[in-house]
């Protein structure tokens, strides 16, 4: 029996894969490798295609017994979905509706899905929890809560039993510094302070220093991409087992702002990394950190990497010998 990993090429996923390997898991990957790494994949059988294609998921699912499958598959730049909604909707959506329709034809029932933090909008509450109110800002957390709702009726239709895991910040490397984190373009912070150490950028843009915060710049909750997919793992294990569909947080618990990011950044790498004040950019919030008690209560999800140092240092180890990402 084997795991289907869509998205499998990507940051998340890839590392995705690999702790699949190492529990000796039969894992199928399929990528359109559009914004995925070959060289990320480190076992596996790989088909390349989108999962928009039914032929290549109908190959997919004749040629392998396929017993669950965990979505990554996704853009997922916010500010672009907000310029091209209907890129987001016809992948984010479109994509998993396809996925859903060859799992019923096959009889596939169990489902691991990426969602987002992003599904929450601006948020009321501090830390944020799964009952809070879904209100998205911007196309891309839009297009996720709309397939966990349909990830809902199809589960009540035809029992296909799913686990929906909303991110927080992922970030970090695995700590065999085999993979990591190679995005083009890079928009997620930490990678950008790195590249700033690594001097492939001049500075480090602070975007607003007069939230009402600590220190005055935006707080977030960072985790260590090993420790969500430990999640997923479990997650996984748990609908195998006969678990009901569930959606849990995955975040650290604990918010670290800007400057708290790029000071870590400088005592691990011991660069001094330049920063630049910036106006405000619209619509980021203050303060976005999880709560994820109830993946620790129901999942018995244990934080192994949990303090921003490590987060980082991983990250680092990558970089330092990953210069040019995956184009080495």
């Amino acid at each position: 029996m084997a795991v289907l990993v869509c998205g499998g090429a990507g940051y998340i996923g890839s590392h995705m894969v690999a702790a699949l390997i190492e529990k000796g898991e039969e894992v199928i990957v399929l990528d359109n490798f559009q914004k995925g790494h070959r060289n990320a994949i480190l076992g596996g059988t790989v088909y390349e295609g989108d999962v928009r294609d039914k032929n290549i998921l109908n190959k997919i699912f004749s040629e392998n017994t396929i017993d669950s499958v965990i979505d990554f598959a996704a853009d997922s730049l916010v500010g672009e979905s907000v310029h091209e909604p209907l890129k987001y909707f016809n992948n984010n959506i479109g994509g998993t509706i396809n996925l859903l329709e060859v799992m019923k034809e096959y009889g596939v029932k169990h489902i691991v899905f990426s969602s987002t933090a992003a599904t929450y909008g601006e948020p009321k509450n501090i830390p944020i929890k799964e009952e809070d109110d879904t209100i998205p800002t911007n196309p891309y957390g839009e297009s996720k809560l709309a397939v966990e709702k349909i990830l809902k009726w199809c589960d009540k239709a035809y029992g296909i039993k799913y686990t929906v895991l909303r991110y927080f910040n992922a970030a970090g490397a695995h700590v065999n510094g085999r993979i990591g984190e190679d995005h083009r373009p890079e928009t997620h912070l930490i990678p950008i302070i790195l590249e700033v150490a690594l001097g492939k950028r001049e500075f480090i843009t602070i975007f607003g220093n007069n939230y009402e915060t600590k220190d005055g710049t935006c707080v977030r909750d960072y985790i260590h991409v090993m420790d969500l997919v430990n999640a997923h793992s479990l997650a996984l294990e748990r609908l195998r087992m006969g678990g009901e569909s569930r959606i849990y947080n995955l975040g650290n618990g604990q918010g670290f702002s800007v400057k708290e990011v790029i000071e870590v950044a400088r005592k691990v790498t011991g660069k001094e990394i330049k920063d630049v004040v910036a106006d405000r950019r619209a619509g980021d919030p203050a303060v976005l950190v999880a709560s994820s008690n109830k993946a620790m209560d129901e999942l018995s999800w244990v934080l192994e990497y949990n303090s921003l140092e490590t987060i980082i240092k991983t990250a680092w180890d990558w970089y330092k010998n990953h210069p040019n990402g995956y184009n080495y």
